[in-house]
C-alpha cells in the first residue's frame, strides 16, 4: 500500500509540472502573437467624462445619436513624447478586430479631445466602415466592447492620411513610449 500511495503521489506530482509548463507556455505565445507588445502605462490615463472605465457609451456618440467623437483626457502623457496616436476598435465583432477610429500626430501636449472636435495637426485613417474618421460603436447584436487605445510616442508618424489601424499599428510598434486604454461598451436598443 506505501508504494502505490508513493507512486500515486509521483504521478500527480508529474502531471501538475506538465500542465504548469502547458500553461506557462501557452501564455508566453499569446504575448508573442500581439501586434503591440508594449504593456499597459502605470502611469499615462485615458478617460472620459461621458463613460467611465467598462461603463455604457452614451448613444449620441453612436451611429444611433450623432455619432459625434466622445470627449477624451488623456492624463500623465510621459516626457519625451512627440506626439500621441489613437485608436478604436470592437473585439467583438464578428471579424475580430473591427476598428471604428485611427489618429496620429496629436500633439503630445494635448490633454483632451473635445466632444465632436478634434486637435489641430491630427490625422485619421479610415476606419472598416471604409471612411476616414471617428465611426461610432453600431454593433450588430448583442452588447460589445469598444476600447480606446492611447499611444505616447517618440515622435511624429510620417503617414499619409487614410491608413488602416494595422498600417498604423506597425509603423508605430518601435516607437511607443507608453499605452493607455479606455474601455466603453454599447448595445443597440
Amino acid at each position: 500500500m506505501t508504494t502505490r500511495k508513493v507512486l500515486i503521489s509521483g504521478l500527480v506530482i508529474v502531471l501538475i509540472v506538465i500542465a504548469a509548463t502547458f500553461l506557462l507556455t501557452k501564455g508566453e505565445k499569446k504575448q508573442e502573437n500581439k501586434s503591440v507588445n508594449t504593456p499597459l502605462s502605470t502611469t499615462m490615463n485615458i478617460t472620459s467624462t461621458a463613460f467611465k472605465q467598462n461603463d455604457p457609451i452614451p448613444s449620441k456618440y453612436t451611429c444611433d445619436g450623432q455619432d459625434f467623437t466622445p470627449p477624451l483626457s488623456f492624463l500623465e502623457v510621459p516626457d519625451g513624447a512627440q506626439s500621441l496616436a489613437l485608436s478604436v476598435v470592437d473585439p467583438d465583432s464578428p471579424s475580430g478586430h473591427f476598428t471604428h477610429w485611427v489618429a496620429w500626430n496629436i500633439p503630445a501636449n494635448t490633454k483632451e479631445i473635445i466632444e465632436g472636435s478634434l486637435p489641430a495637426g491630427i490625422i485619421q485613417g479610415k476606419n472598416d466602415f471604409g471612411k476616414e474618421g471617428y465611426g461610432g460603436p453600431c454593433p450588430g447584436s448583442g452588447r460589445h466592447h469598444y476600447v480606446f487605445n492611447l499611444y505616447a510616442l517618440d515622435e511624429k508618424i510620417n503617414l499619409e492620411e487614410g491608413l488602416s489601424r494595422d498600417q498604423l499599428e506597425s509603423a508605430v510598434a518601435d516607437h511607443i513610449l507608453a499605452r493607455a486604454q479606455l474601455v466603453g461598451l454599447y448595445q443597440r436598443q
